[in-house]
């Protein structure tokens, strides 16, 4: 296995197991925490596709939108739309002010919308690996 496979498989790898954590996470109603492990799930999706189609190192950013960009990602505008969206539950989990009110706004039916979403994504994410 080359280097540049070893990355990818590194990348869909953990994005499976991020996924598998937010799966859990929704179980035990932490909705705060799976949005942001659903966002980890993407992110990581989204670097191993930039490895995949740039043959580079990915980029240090965490902006879901700009990865798909590199990534040349087959997305509509409303799943592009959905990744900015995304985006934001990344920083949400890490300081305190900002993760209080984050989780008081996820209530059942907007952890149950963006968790919907974020498989949506997903899925369609790993569909892009296998594309040539």
């Amino acid at each position: 296995m080359s280097n540049l496979e070893k990355q990818i498989a590194y990348w869909k790898t953990s994005a499976d197991r991020n996924w598998e954590t937010a799966q859990g996470l929704l179980k035990l109603k932490r909705y705060d925490a799976c949005l942001f492990f659903c966002h980890l799930t993407l992110e990581k999706s989204l670097k191993g596709l930039v490895v995949k189609q740039t043959e580079k190192p990915v980029p240090y950013i965490h902006d879901l939108k700009k990865l798909a960009i590199l990534a040349e990602a087959k997305l509509t505008d409303e799943q592009i739309e959905n990744l900015r969206i995304i985006s934001k539950f990344n920083m949400a989990e890490r300081y305190d002010d900002i993760k209080f009110a984050f989780y008081k706004q996820c209530d059942k039916s907007y952890i149950e919308e963006y968790f919907n979403i974020s498989k949506e994504l997903y899925l369609c994410l790993k569909k892009e690996y296998q594309k040539e």
